[in-house]
């Protein structure tokens, strides 16, 4: 069996002929990190020689590194700042927590120890999911008296539209905690109903559009009552127009129709307008509406309170 002889390399400088160089391409996988090493190793010698010949070069280089470690500095000062802006308000939170557990359940204590063992409240709200309209905040319900579900635009979307979060909270509420009443709060300048009110014919596929279509009619029956009004206008018209419609839908499911015939359950709209704040109150009248020929639909009780 024949024995490749291992190949040497020279200590002298490469040979400049393509032919001698051709030995030492054979040998590469041996020798090939060692080479490149060197080609490296010259390459940062020879860099290293121009720095020194241009200061200029080495000052701008330095100037722009400098640039740069400001500008990380800034960045870990400014994530600093909102960690630290995070962390102060999640202590505000603490605090509220704890006040409220000081101030009202360790005070109340056989109150919250009977909500613990089951609810019983008579009145179902339906508002809006904006910030600003807080029905515990603005009514002041107290823990266990309101079934609270919010939505955009303070929504109901008719029975056939099929299962939502809205209709299933209502059917939980009507028939399981078997609530009294159910009020549906509109309010002053209300995104949802502004894009209601601004929607296009064209298909537009947003999560926005295809849940305030269930405000269609609102829509429609203000185009034809406050047509020759400013947008604006137009919009706040359509927020108690929008109430009006979802209390007609709340009486398309079977089992709140029959409670709302026999007396048991009531329907209420409300609008709180929170730029002058001031609050609407009305009771759909169903023994006065025409709900079966021309859809009209009677109120009763109604309230300003300022």
């Amino acid at each position: 069996m024949a024995i490749l002889a291992p190949a040497s390399v020279s200590k002298d400088p490469l040979p400049s002929s393509s032919s001698a160089l051709t030995p030492l391409r054979s040998s590469t996988q041996i020798f090939g990190p060692k080479f490149k090493f060197r080609q490296i190793g010259q390459t940062q010698l020879s860099l290293s020689t121009s720095f020194k010949k241009s200061s200029g070069f080495k000052l701008k280089g330095w100037r722009h590194s400098e640039g740069i470690t400001q500008e990380f500095q800034v960045d870990k000062l400014e994530t600093a700042a909102e960690v630290e802006n995070e962390c102060d308000f999640f202590d505000k939170m603490k605090h509220r927590f704890l006040s409220f557990k000081k101030q009202k359940f360790m005070e109340n204590l056989e109150h919250y120890q009977n909500l613990a063992d089951g609810q019983a409240p008579k009145f179902m709200v339906i508002a809006c999911a904006d910030s600003r309209v807080c029905p515990s905040n603005i009514l002041g319900f107290q823990p266990g008296e309101a079934f609270i579900v919010r939505n955009v635009a303070n929504m109901v979307p008719p029975c056939e539209s099929g299962p939502s979060e809205t209709n299933a909270a209502l059917e939980f509420a009507v028939n399981s905690v078997k609530v009294e009443n159910i009020l549906v709060i509109g309010h002053s300048r209300c995104g949802g109903i502004h894009a209601l009110m601004s929607m296009q014919d064209e298909e537009d596929p947003s999560f926005i559009r295809s849940w305030v279509l269930v405000g269609k009619n609102a829509r429609l029956n203000t185009k034809a009552a406050a047509s020759s009004l400013s947008f604006d206008h137009q919009c706040s018209h359509c927020e108690k127009e929008s109430v009006n419609c979802s209390l007609l839908n709340l009486l398309t499911y079977p089992w709140i129709e029959e409670k709302v015939r026999a007396g048991a359950l009531s329907l209420h709209g409300g609008y709180y307008n929170f730029v002058d704040c001031t609050f609407e109150k009305w009771t759909l009248d169903y023994d006065g509406s025409n709900l079966k020929e021309s859809k009209e639909v009677a109120f009763r009780n109604r309230s300003f309170w300022s």
